[in-house]
């Protein structure tokens, strides 16, 4: 599952935004990244994953394992959130931090958390 704007161009919406939007805490990174979400993928398939031809990709994914965060590296992903709140291996963080791609874990379930998303796009394109 993927989303992009309706102009299919980006949002202004940050990694400290959706920190905010999908109750999560930052693992990896320091949040202050300028760097806007170009579009949403949601997928547990790496190489499903590595399809996406969108630029500043937000990977949200159920996988807490150093694969998606190189997954999302090449890529180019703009940040990965790993959902359910599942226990992040320090391997995990540390390739995130090496890698300078924010790990954001969330409580929320996939599907939650593309609602809330879907539901801050929105209103980003009505302000």
């Amino acid at each position: 599952m993927s989303c992009e704007g309706r102009d299919g161009k980006g949002t202004e919406m940050t990694i400290a935004d959706v920190v905010k939007i999908l109750d999560g805490k930052l693992m990896a990174g320091d949040g202050t990244s300028p760097r806007a979400v170009g579009a949403v993928v949601a997928n547990d398939l790496m190489s499903d994953v590595l399809l996406h031809d969108a630029d500043d990709i937000l990977l949200l994914t159920s996988l807490a394992s150093d694969q998606a965060i190189r997954t999302a590296h090449i890529v180019g992903a703009m940040g990965v959130v790993v959902h359910n709140a599942k226990p992040l291996s320090e391997t995990m963080i540390k390739v995130a931090n090496d890698l300078g791609i924010p790990l954001v874990s969330s409580p929320l379930s996939k599907y939650d958390a593309c609602v809330r998303l879907h539901d801050a796009f929105l209103a980003e394109e009505r302000s």
